[in-house]
């Protein structure tokens, strides 16, 4: 599927101009030489570079400023600082580190903007792929219209996923944006938002194909068994104290019986299992591969596209934007510090701590002068996963690999792995009261781990596993909302004692979390000058 997405990235453009020229009064005559939109699809192919366009928007990493997931998910949460050459290096990134944010930052703006480019895109390709007659040509058969349907309710559900976890209830756009008339919509309820993920992932679900059921070459796109993990994952959050304060329409209890469902549904189709080597997952290698469930796909592409904006690359700005600043390693930007607190989390033995995190001054890189180019308020530790891991077979070899895919890298963001998903199994067994069926899953994957088996399943650890499994991944942050957002001020409690075991220079920069604001973002001003609603801002901002 990556050279499907890097071939698209020039038929957006068409397809943009066959939009704009469609956009008229019925009465007008079309012009000589003019294409209605709807002539677009008249064949399988052009259907199914349609839907690959609609993945596209989870790619984009840079707008007017760097804008990827972990900035937030990675930084805001105790796993990590941010990194880069100073405190002033990408400053809006700095605000969300030390709670300093305001509606003015452009990491979100950008951020709030790729979902709901992605959400138009599905919401176009949903209104004419739907009108396509079966039989159009030999491909186009029910089951692929089906498949191709459902690939756009899950990538619409996929970007209000990412958008209500961030800012809380956005506006609710479920078709085509053709005038102003139509832009003006209001934020919709948290419960609204969550309930229109849910019915999206259960079209998916009742129409996406499997894992094993596509070709080779279709490997990335969307499947049932990707539906019924994020079933799983948004019955989770929805279940959770912080979200269930917005009065959701479905209770806790309820949320957890269907997660604990849809993780039986996941498990028992044997599509997927742990990889037997954990740093396997963290290869281009490695993608797409058994414990793969979802991965935003990216490709080396050697294209001159600095500051050009959204949609001109196919490569990932993560690779530069997480590697080592020193030279001879990697010549990277050296954002996404791993805390000492995060590396104190690790068991003894357990090597997924050294697969996450890369220490200057030891192992392989010993002989390289990195504690001054890696020093970040005292910080000089690196994340390996995506920054500096890969495979040793690839030409270059070693820890020096990067430096040979300039500022763009070809390596996938795993977004679901296999693993995450048995955790989040074991949390929904916990909440059902299965802790014998979480201790299974829990051990399963510390077994892989070479870990000795834990005695019992708990909240706390469960909380530990996932915290070490997915070590810089971008899920901590989020994890800590649904777990401590309420309950006593947990999470400003949480966070108070991660700042107090922080060093002095760090905590000269970390303002007071504010409970009941910090544990969602402001809605960007730019979005609420530009929607005539007049969009309520969340809390404290």
């Amino acid at each position: 599927m990556k050279k499907n997405i890097v071939k698209f990235l020039s038929f957006v453009f068409i397809l943009c101009s066959l939009f704009m020229t469609s956009c008229r009064d019925y009465l007008t005559e079309i012009e000589p030489g003019k294409t209605l939109l709807e002539d677009f699809y008249t064949s399988t192919a052009a259907a199914v570079q349609n839907v690959t366009g609609c993945y596209v928007p989870l790619m984009w990493e840079y707008n007017h400023t760097y804008c990827s997931e972990w900035f937030i998910g990675d930084v805001a949460s105790d796993d990590a600082l941010k990194g880069g050459g100073s405190t002033t290096d990408m400053a809006d990134a700095y605000d969300i580190e030390n709670w300093r944010t305001t509606d003015q930052n452009t990491l979100l703006l950008d951020f709030y903007r790729a979902q709901f480019q992605g959400i138009g895109r599905c919401n176009l390709a949903l209104e004419y792929i739907d009108k396509m007659q079966v039989g159009i040509d030999d491909e186009f058969t029910e089951s692929m219209k089906n498949r191709l349907l459902g690939e756009l309710h899950y990538l619409r559900a996929y970007y209000y996923f990412r958008l209500v976890r961030v800012f809380a209830g956005v506006p609710l756009s479920l078709q085509v944006v053709r005038s102003s008339d139509d832009w003006g919509m209001p934020r919709a309820s948290v419960d609204a938002v969550y309930s229109q993920i849910i019915s999206d992932l259960e079209f998916a679900n009742a129409n996406l194909w499997k894992k094993s059921e596509y070709a080779e070459t279709d490997l990335g796109r969307a499947t049932k068994g990707a539906a019924q993990a994020m079933l799983l994952k948004t019955n989770l959050y929805m279940a959770s104290p912080y979200w269930q304060t917005y009065g959701l329409s479905k209770s806790a209890s309820a949320c957890y019986a269907d997660a604990k469902a849809w993780g039986d549904s996941i498990i028992t189709s044997d599509e997927y299992d742990l990889c037997p080597n954990y740093e396997d997952n963290f290869t281009v290698a490695g993608e797409n591969g058994i414990e793969s469930v979802f991965e935003i796909q990216y490709a080396e592409v050697a294209w001159g596209d600095y500051g050009e904006g959204f949609g001109f690359t196919a490569g990932s700005f993560t690779q530069i934007l997480m590697r080592c600043r020193n030279s001879e390693i990697g010549g990277g930007w050296g954002f996404d510090h791993p805390t000492q607190n995060l590396y104190d989390e690790f068991e003894s033995g357990d090597p997924r701590r050294d697969v996450a995190i890369l220490i200057p001054g030891t192992d392989v890189v010993a002989s390289y002068q990195m504690q001054s180019d890696e020093n970040y308020l005292g910080n000089t530790m690196v994340n390996n996963k995506y920054g500096m891991y890969r495979d040793p077979a690839d030409v270059g070899g070693g820890y020096g690999k990067w430096s040979l895919h300039a500022s763009r890298g070809p390596l996938n963001n795993r977004q679901i792995r296999y693993a995450d998903v048995l955790l989040m199994y074991a949390e929904a067994c916990l909440g059902t009261g299965d802790a014998a069926t979480a201790k299974t899953y829990v051990n399963k994957v510390r077994t892989r781990a070479g870990l000795a088996d834990i005695d019992a399943a708990t909240d706390a650890a469960l909380r530990h596993e996932r915290r070490c499994e997915l070590a810089m991944e971008g899920h901590r942050w989020f994890d800590l909302v649904r777990w401590e957002g309420v309950a006593g001020n947990g999470l400003k409690a949480h966070m108070d004692a991660y700042k107090a075991q922080e060093s002095a220079e760090v905590q000269h920069h970390i303002q007071e979390f504010v409970a009941g604001k910090h544990e969602i973002f402001p809605i960007p001003q730019e979005e609420r000058q530009l929607n005539p609603t007049n969009m309520e801002q969340n809390p404290g901002y």
